[in-house]
């Protein structure tokens, strides 16, 4: 009888189980934040002999500190407090959106070292040119974490609009159709930088990255599985399930913004009509209240401060987004059934005009009876939910993953 089984395979070596190890252990400190060699030996199910040897090896090559002493809340001695190293290995993460370009630079604990975030109007440049100007905010971000011994071994881009295989294959708002976003945007930075080595570059849309920014550093809690949308010049999506990013298929996932509201509806950018970009997108936000749109955010801004003074008008522009955001919204609950929905981008401080009538049409319309009002399941991303710290920190998971693979250098960029 033939057995269905897929074959395993190769056992893996001892330098395989080694680095694997490595991973735990350096994660382990990481998600602590502070830890001593025999909690590490509790949390990943290692002897404390063998979390001594590999903690040894990672302090060697630079990944983690030690010092003082903690009591992990066990018997014996206190032990040294273990923390990820401040210096050495860093990721970079460029969004490029439509009326601004942000870069942050993370270190392993994933926190924000470096940020630069400069407002320009993308709309209509050639993309060369737009990826370009990234490129040189994003060197002098560099030379920014140089000072500070941070390294970083990659860049990852965060690009509205459907990203797939390093290009941007459609971004309405930008005008933009098969651009090969990494490859001018490494060009461009190894142009900037004479003398320096290429940094590899990666690729994703802006929401799933401001949800992973989200899942990694917000407030979530326990929630894992959640809709998050970012309110920008567009409307982006991303969704997050049990903890992982739904690219769908095609990675194309999550584009909620081109959700029809009315077929009868304005012309959108994409090519459709009435999609909920038209009703809930920054533009339809400041046209409807009568807000002058501008490309350094002061538009926003101003539509905060005459909703928060009682403007009449202002405040019946962001009811109905809500209105519209919530009927689009249950759709997807329904579809999806996420434990909550994280509105982000522009939508976090309108959160008050906004998410009423959202949650109204929430609640009138999710079959399964779980949605109401003020349970907490529409809510406000956290100021740490942004693409371009989501970019940079989805470099460092490959470092976390292995290593030993970025002990070999300091400067790899």
């Amino acid at each position: 009888m033939k057995s269905n089984l897929t074959p395993l395979g190769p056992k893996a070596d001892k330098d395989t189980v080694r680095r694997s190890n490595l991973s735990l252990v350096l994660r382990a400190v990481r998600d602590e934040g502070e830890a001593t060699r025999a909690g590490v030996a509790s949390r990943v199910g290692l002897t404390r002999a063998a979390v001594s040897s590999l903690v040894e090896q990672l302090i060697d090559i630079g990944f983690l500190t030690e010092s003082g002493k903690t009591f992990s809340g066990q018997a014996g001695r206190p032990g040294t407090a273990l923390k990820v190293a401040r210096t050495g290995p860093a990721g970079l993460g460029v969004e490029v959106n439509i009326d601004y370009v942000s870069v942050c630079v993370v270190d392993l604990a994933g926190t924000g070292r470096v940020r630069l975030t400069e407002h320009l109007d993308n709309r209509g440049a050639p993309p060369a040119e737009v990826l370009a100007r990234a490129a040189g905010i994003a060197a002098r971000t560099l030379e920014s974490a140089r000072e500070q011994e941070l390294f970083p071994v990659g860049v990852a881009l965060a690009l509205p609009g459907l990203v797939s295989g390093g290009a941007v294959r459609q971004a309405p708002n930008l005008g933009w159709n098969q651009v090969p976003a990494e490859e001018l945007f490494a060009a461009s930075l190894v142009a900037e930088q004479p003398g320096r080595g290429a940094l590899p570059v990666s690729s994703e849309n802006e929401a799933n990255l401001a949800a992973l920014a989200e899942l990694w550093f917000g407030g979530l809690d326990t929630v894992r599985s959640f809709l998050y949308l970012t309110g920008e010049i567009g409307v982006g999506g991303a969704l997050v399930i049990d903890g992982e990013l739904l690219r769908g298929a095609h990675g194309f996932a999550g584009e909620i913004g081109h959700v029809v509201v009315d077929a009868e509806g304005p012309q959108c950018r994409c090519g459709s009509r009435g999609c909920l970009e038209q009703y809930a997108g920054q533009a339809a936000l400041l046209r409807a209240a009568g807000v002058q749109e501008s490309g350094s955010g002061s538009g926003v801004a101003e539509l905060e401060r005459r909703a928060r003074a009682g403007d009449e008008r202002a405040v019946a522009a962001v009811a109905e987004a809500g209105r519209m955001l919530g009927r689009v919204l249950s759709g997807a609950v329904n579809l999806l059934d996420p434990d909550a929905v994280v509105l982000g981008g522009i939508y976090r401080n309108l959160m008050p005009w906004l998410s009423p009538p959202a949650d109204e049409e929430l609640t009138g319309r999710v079959v399964s009876g779980l949605w109401a009002p003020g349970s907490g399941r529409l809510r406000a991303s956290s100021v740490a939910g942004d693409a371009a710290r989501g970019a940079a920190a989805l470099v460092m998971t490959g470092v976390l993953a292995d290593p030993v693979a970025y002990a070999d250098g300091r400067e790899t960029g």
